[in-house]
């Protein structure tokens, strides 16, 4: 169905481990977000659902961060010459608003409680205090941005998972290998 690729033009088995692991936990995020809204307000099942989400959260932002560390030291696979130069600038343009959203969510997250002067339980084992001064007014905007951000990553997100699956099924030129687990 696609063609094999030398090592070169694949990513490595970090980026890939990253990269599915990243999108796992993102799936696991929004299941509960969206489980959030069904939940009754001042509740212990909509406490829960905050708590797992927000921490959710947090391990997303500490792996991007490490993702972000490792791409810096270690190139991504050329995009050319199997894309023309549009399609390279969408797939990167894409690639990095899916990066900064993903990092700017748990902050804005962890800012609309800690502005409220709510502690985060990461998976109820640690508190992550409020390290901002209280303010309803940052909270609030946090929120705001939050619930922006949910809308901006679903669009990036559909458009990365489309690509990735007109590369595969349609074109079979081999991107969508690139990220794919390698067989053993």
């Amino acid at each position: 169905m696609s063609r094999a690729h030398p090592d070169g033009l694949v990513y490595d088995p970090v980026a890939r481990g990253l990269h599915w692991f990243n999108a796992v936990l993102a799936l696991v995020t929004i299941i509960l977000a969206w489980c959030l809204l069904g939940a009754p307000r001042h509740s212990d099942a909509r406490a829960w659902l905050i708590m797992l989400h927000g921490s959710c959260g947090i391990v997303i932002l500490v792996v991007m961060l490490c993702w972000g560390g490792w791409r810096l030291r270690h190139r991504s696979p050329a995009l050319r010459p199997l894309l023309t130069w549009f399609e390279v600038l969408l797939a990167r343009a894409t690639q990095a608003g899916i990066f900064l959203l993903f990092v700017a969510m748990p902050v804005s997250g962890y800012v609309s409680l800690a502005a409220a002067g709510k502690t985060l339980r990461f998976f109820g084992l640690v508190d992550i205090p409020p390290l901002l001064a209280g303010s309803g007014r940052l909270s609030q905007a946090a929120i705001a941005l939050h619930l922006l951000g949910q809308f901006l990553i679903y669009g990036l997100v559909a458009l990365h998972v489309g690509a990735a699956l007109l590369h595969g099924f349609f074109r079979r030129d081999g991107i969508l290998e690139r990220m794919l687990p390698r067989r053993l």
